[in-house]
């Protein structure tokens, strides 16, 4: 199974509207986190892009997970790119500890 990143460009203002889909959107994102679907998830401090490392079989079935997250019809932009590496402490052994 492949990696992508997606990077999410968010709207410039957030209405009632996308802060009502929050809770929603975010409990999908931790049950796709959950099945291992999702690697990572993040939120520009500014709160103008998103980046999530998606498993996935191609850019076809990893965009329709995206299509499924609830904040979906908000983003403005979305950037679907197939990774050749991605390294990171959460794939490596935990250190060890002899005390």
């Amino acid at each position: 199974m492949a990696k992508f990143v997606v990077t999410l460009r968010l709207p410039d203002f957030f209405d009632e509207d996308f802060i009502a889909l929050i809770p929603r959107h975010r409990a999908f994102i931790t049950s796709l986190i959950e099945e291992n679907i999702v690697e990572s998830y993040a939120i520009s401090a500014d709160r103008t892009r998103g980046w999530v490392t998606i498993n996935g079989l191609n850019a076809a079935t990893v965009k329709a997970v995206v299509e499924q997250f609830p904040l979906y019809r908000f983003f403005r932009e979305v950037e679907i790119d197939e990774l050749f590496v991605f390294d990171s402490t959460a794939s490596r052994f935990p250190r060890i500890s002899l005390n």
